[in-house]
């Protein structure tokens, strides 16, 4: 074929629905095939073509692959770290067991490239906190982090066994203002500006300074795409390519925040979250993706928030 068909699973969550928007736009509307749990009657027709999937059916998902015939697959379906540590056996079978049918069948169908996300909950208690080397300790505290960690070794195992071109990034906290917060630990950054926008006060559930690597939505779907389309021998990183964008605490996101809703008022209830993020890094060194593919943010905090607060308050108006 020399069409690309992209078949994007999980493209109703938060990096799911801005991904495929920028795929569409770079391949073309039909090409891009958006699936979810999500039925179809539930969704707006801005997402089609859309299959409803189960990606724990391997049989459906060969399905798809076969009759579609699908160049590349975007895996992004996962349960996050919060919500996966409510459900462990879940979001194991969810994360896991999906990556590996996603990389048997890639191999089986000819699938020329496979993008598979990770993240910073790789790391853990020991890991070291300020400028995480691209090969720090990977000491995961919880199953989110667990199965990210486990799978950027399969994914490397089927490059090196198969050839199978599988790319990832560990993402850090993710800040967008098309989506709702998805249970993940990072997501006060989100819920934040919802109330910011609206002046109304906000409790986090981290302690106040906490710092933790964020990324504007923006920046990340750019490096999605910057990844998939360097030069295979460029990839120098087969396991996940650690990526920074920026590092703040609550406090210091209130502050810019602050600076245009003036009065908005933040308190701080730390819940079982700070555990998890208190596992985490301050900051990442992603001086690989740098030099392997020239990476390099756009976004730093007072432009993210100026930005999310615009697009909020014109969303509001609609």
């Amino acid at each position: 074929m020399d069409q690309e068909k992209i078949l994007v699973i999980g493209a109703c969550g938060q990096i799911g629905r801005e991904l495929t928007a920028a795929l569409r736009l770079k391949f073309g509307q039909m090409q891009v095939l958006a699936s979810d749990i999500q039925a179809k009657n539930n969704l707006s027709t801005e997402v089609f073509p859309y299959q409803q999937l189960d990606v724990t059916d391997a049989d459906a998902l060969e399905k798809l692959i076969a009759d579609e015939q699908v160049t590349q697959i975007y895996h992004l379906a996962a349960m996050l770290s919060a919500n996966g540590e409510k459900n462990p056996k879940k979001a194991w079978d969810l994360n896991m067991n999906s990556l590996l049918s996603v990389l048997d069948l890639s191999v089986k169908y000819g699938v020329k490239k496979v993008f598979w996300p990770s993240s910073i909950a790789v790391f853990g208690p020991d890991s070291e906190k300020t400028n995480t080397p691209q090969q720090g300790i990977t000491e995961p505290s919880t199953v989110y982090g667990i199965s990210k960690a486990a799978g950027e070794y399969w994914c490397k195992y089927y490059f090196e066994k198969f050839g199978l071109d599988v790319r990832s990034i560990r993402y850090p906290g993710l800040i967008s203002y098309t989506g709702a917060p998805g249970g993940g630990t990072t997501d006060y950054a989100v819920d934040i500006f919802h109330h910011g926008v609206e002046a109304k006060p906000f409790t986090c559930f981290l302690k106040k300074e906490t710092v933790l690597p964020m990324m504007y939505m923006e920046d990340a779907i750019r490096a999605t795409l910057e990844l998939m389309d360097a030069p295979v021998d460029n990839i120098k990183v087969r396991t996940s390519y650690n990526l920074s964008g920026l590092s703040f605490s609550p406090e210091e996101l209130a502050t810019e925040i602050e600076k245009l809703v003036p009065g908005f008022k933040v308190d701080y209830t730390p819940d079982f979250r700070q555990q998890i993020a208190d596992s985490w890094p301050g900051s990442i060194d992603d001086s690989a993706a740098q030099t392997d593919w020239n990476w390099k943010p756009a976004y730093n905090l007072e432009a993210m928030v100026s930005d999310m607060l615009l697009n909020l308050r014109a969303l509001q108006e609609i």
